[in-house]
Formats: structure tokens, sequence, C-alpha cells
């Protein structure tokens, strides 16, 4: 799942919104511990949050990000 965050300050609100992520699993108990932010341009930052599919359209209706994904690690494809 992805959030796009655009202007001067989507570095930093990024970086923040992963924290918000990051308590989302905690008090939530979601399967998901991969989390992460990334400066696409100086104006484009994404914060983002790998879930199993199982838990997808739960976690999609609480946090609705803006985009998702499907994501597999190389050995998994």
């Amino acid at each position: 799942m992805i959030w796009d965050f655009r202007g001067p300050a989507a570095a930093k609100t990024a970086e923040h919104h992963e924290q918000h992520l990051k308590e989302y699993i905690a008090l939530e108990s979601v399967a998901s511990h991969l989390t992460g932010f990334q400066d696409l341009t100086e104006m484009h930052s994404i914060a983002f949050m790998v879930v199993e599919e199982k838990d997808m359209i739960v976690v999609r209706d609480a946090l609705k990000p803006h985009r998702g994904e499907v994501w597999s690690t190389p050995d998994s494809a």
C-alpha cells in the first residue's frame, strides 16, 4: 500500500506517515513489519506498507492508501 505526498514538505510528511503506519501495525497486530518511505523526486515522496493478501482489504479500508501494488520477493516469484 502506498501513500503519495507532494510538495516541498513531501519528504518529511512521508517519513512522519511511516511512523503512523508502524503505530497501526503495533495497535492492530497486523502481520506486517515492512514499512518505509522513499523520495521519488524533490517534490514527490511516498510512504509504504507491505501487508499479506489476507489482510489487505481490512487494512486498505482502515488506512485508505492512495494506491497499491502487488509485491513479491524474488524467491516467491
